[in-house]
């Protein structure tokens, strides 16, 4: 299944989305005064009488959405020189050494050019659990480790949520080198950096995979609809050298979430559908909460 319904919510996981709201700046609630709940109501004089509308219809539940295949290989526009290099130069590498060796020698990416310095991943390699988001923000050309930024904070509370730290996770972006700027990377230069993502999750060979945004799931699911309407959906993703596909699921960027905080709602719910696949996969760093 896609989501987890509220009812099936734990009281372990009810403690933890209270410290992910209490994290969150969260520190009244917004209703009815809790201490009005023992005491007699005052007298209110009677109003004039309302006329009131029909109540709604309840809105009935959309279907869960099937898990959707997806092949390798995504086809996007860019140099293909370039692409064909990349692709080239990354399946000849057998190490997440080799490949970050090749790609700090690489030069088919402009934004080599302007950026600090290449940033490849952080976290543990041994992790059942990839995380790949967009591209390098200031704070993580200057560090040289993904998602170390405002952003970064965010998601380590996100991870945080469900037992999870940069311990029991591996990271990295689509791109790794910092557009000018913090402009989303091009077509060009997403399609470029493309092979040595996938070669790089070939590599991990993780349980499971999640894409931080929609231009991470638009490069790696090779579709066209918006992070809002797919968040939270699993895909069976396939990579070169893999046997199966990888389970994949796309979750809001932690910047776009900064952004508007209305949407924390979404983000634990996605959380607890990410937590229950881990407990069905067995993957090693699962919460025992």
């Amino acid at each position: 299944m896609d989501r987890i319904s509220e009812s099936a919510v734990q009281p372990a996981e009810i403690i933890a989305l209270l410290r992910w709201y209490q994290d969150a700046g969260v520190d009244e609630t917004i209703g009815d005064d809790p201490g009005a709940l023992g005491r007699p109501r005052k007298a209110v004089a009677p109003a004039a009488p309302v006329q009131m509308a029909p109540p709604p219809q309840p809105v009935q539940p959309a279907p869960a959405p099937q898990i959707r295949a997806v092949a390798a290989a995504a086809v996007l526009p860019g140099s293909d020189a370039a692409s064909g290099d990349a692709r080239r130069i990354a399946a000849g590498c057998n190490t997440l050494e080799e490949l970050a060796a090749a790609l700090a020698a690489f030069d088919g990416c402009g934004l080599k050019a302007t950026a600090t310095q290449m940033v490849f991943a952080d976290g543990n390699p041994e992790s059942d659990i990839m995380i790949v988001g967009e591209a390098p923000g200031a704070e993580e050309d200057r560090l040289g480790k993904p998602f170390v930024g405002q952003s970064g904070k965010l998601l380590d509370r996100m991870l945080a949520a469900i037992g999870l730290d940069r311990t029991t996770v591996y990271i990295s972006n689509i791109v790794n080198w910092r557009p000018p700027g913090n402009r989303q990377p091009n077509a060009s230069e997403i399609a470029i950096s493309l092979p040595f993502i996938e070669r790089h999750i070939a590599l991990m060979q993780p349980k499971i995979l999640l894409c931080a945004g929609g231009t991470s799931a638009a490069a790696l699911l090779a579709t066209r609809e918006g992070i809002t309407r797919i968040h939270g959906r699993w895909y069976d993703r396939s990579f070169p050298d893999l046997p199966a596909p990888v389970p994949t699921m796309p979750i809001y960027h932690p910047a776009f979430i900064l952004r508007q905080p209305g949407m924390k709602r979404d983000v634990w719910r996605d959380l607890l559908v990410l937590k229950h696949r881990m407990k069905e996969l067995g993957c090693g760093f699962a919460s025992a909460t």
